[in-house]
């Protein structure tokens, strides 16, 4: 005999009942303050820090350069030296984590090396970050090691540095590369390697043919989770760079800060919002349709 359907109510309260917490969480926790920060950015700010009307354009120009004494494009040069290093923290993850990754799913001792790669994570982020300043100052390890080569006479100055910066992002972010990418290597069919194999295909286009299309998902989840933080650290640039080697991150984390210009703040957030949205949906389509050449 035919099960009745539902009726349209009973199925109304059960989908309000599974998504509505969540929708209400993203709305108090997400929509709700990114809508008062939009307001935030369109509002004048007067002297004493005292905000309010008119409705003005006049943050987003400071951060584009049109400033009333001329144009200055401070704010974008920093903008533009945060996204290059946040793209070279993204390109030199997946440079290094892409090999481990397949190195733990090929290996028989992956729940242990698996964790080994997630102990960073046990260890608060703030104290990771000032373990890299004893590493790399002048009496430190690093230091240490170049005098007993020979290779140095004298300490190097490697702290503050934006070198520094770089080396703590990729250590800090290397983790989220590592188990996006090892999740979809996990599911790999490994016939389609073996058959390639078989039919004359060398290791390089077996792994061009045969594993790395079927790990792209991995591979955009994992540069999405490094590329993104990336560009909105301050912590580390703050500890490792210096003032001189400030990122947008810390300029937004100023403008909210000592500054208290939240307005300013407001708006070259939702610059730099707008700018990662863009490129990530132009990444995926672009790398979307490359996958799919390689799978042809």
């Amino acid at each position: 005999m035919a099960r009745a359907p539902d009726p349209p109510g009973r199925v109304r309260r059960l989908v309000l009942a599974t998504v509505g917490p969540g929708i209400l969480w993203i709305t108090l926790l997400l929509i709700l303050p990114s809508l008062i920060l939009l307001a935030y950015s369109f509002l004048t700010r007067y002297q004493f820090n005292r905000i309010g009307l008119p409705l003005t354009l006049e943050h987003y120009a400071t951060f584009i350069g049109y400033t009333q004494l001329g144009y200055d494009p401070v704010y974008l040069l920093i903008f533009a030296r945060t996204l290059l290093l946040a793209v070279g923290v993204t390109l030199l993850c997946l440079l290094l984590g892409y090999p481990l990754a397949l190195f733990i799913a090929r290996s028989k001792r992956r729940n242990l090396l698996l964790v080994l790669v997630m102990i960073p994570f046990w260890t608060n982020f703030l104290i990771r970050t000032y373990a890299w300043l004893l590493i790399l100052a002048g009496n430190g390890p690093v230091n240490g090691l170049l005098k007993t080569i020979g290779v140095i006479q004298d300490s190097l100055q490697l702290v503050p540095s934006l070198g520094a910066v770089f080396v703590g992002m990729v250590y800090a972010h290397l983790p989220f590369l590592v188990l996006p990418v090892y999740s979809s290597l996990e599911k790999v069919d490994w016939r389609l390697v073996e058959a390639a194999m078989d039919l004359g295909a060398g290791p390089a286009r077996a792994f061009r043919h045969g594993i790395f299309p079927q790990t792209v998902p991995g591979v955009v989840a994992g540069s999405l989770l490094v590329f993104v933080p990336a560009l909105g650290n301050f912590i580390t640039p703050d500890l490792l760079g210096g003032s001189r080697n400030a990122l947008i991150g810390n300029v937004i984390q100023q403008q909210f800060g000592s500054a208290l210009n939240w307005p300013f703040g407001s708006a070259i957030s939702f610059v730099v919002l707008g700018f990662v949205l863009l490129s990530l949906y132009i990444y995926a389509r672009m790398l979307g349709e490359r996958s799919t050449e390689v799978l042809v």
